[in-house]
């Protein structure tokens, strides 16, 4: 794989990861009926991403970057650093401090979220500002609802699950987009 494949498959793991460990606060048969659904979609991703030519840039995402950045250079990994120092101090005051564990999905959807907004500067992707709106909504949600002492199952689809097909779906339109200098599709 080659590093414009490598990002969206970052993206897709991730969207995978939160379905799966999230699915389980459902009733049984739609965890089960999420969870394959998740792996299915990701599995598809994986394909598409695994036989699109090197060469060939990922739809509308790519024209925004047509004078790219690093992709993973300096800045990729301020944002990821921050993201992870943020993400862990919020576990650190969540649950031993404030006694709130059903926020720690919430928050770490919330991270992720703003860790988007950085990513679509640093990438020079405006794109990924759409993402980061929906993810960091859906992160102020969870938390909302776990102050609000909603059920667990309420709190992991808004802040779980649903940022998780957000990514994966994402991905998959960024798939589906024209590439960069294609001519448009006739129906």
């Amino acid at each position: 794989m080659h590093k414009k494949q490598t990002a969206p498959l970052i993206g897709a793991a991730f969207g995978l990861a939160f379905v799966l460990a999230n699915a389980g606060a459902l009733p049984s048969t739609a965890a089960v009926i999420l969870r394959v659904l998740a792996i299915l979609a990701f599995l598809r991703l994986f394909l598409a991403l695994r036989h699109r030519p090197a060469g060939t840039p990922a739809g509308a995402a790519a024209a925004e970057d047509a004078p790219t950045a690093p992709l993973f250079g300096r800045g990729y990994r301020l944002v990821v650093a921050a993201e992870v120092v943020a993400g862990l101090s919020g576990l650190v005051v969540l649950n031993p401090v404030l006694h709130t564990p059903k926020a720690t999905v919430g928050w770490i959807a919330l991270v992720v979220g703003v860790h988007f907004l950085g990513l679509a500067a640093v990438w020079r992707r405006p794109s990924l500002n759409a993402l980061a709106a929906a993810m960091s909504g859906c992160g102020a949600a969870g938390l909302a609802l776990a102050v609000a002492d909603a059920p667990a199952a309420v709190i992991a689809a808004v802040a779980g699950i649903v940022p998780g097909c957000l990514l994966l779906g994402s991905v998959a339109l960024s798939l589906r987009a024209p590439a960069v200098g294609a001519a448009p599709q006739r129906a």
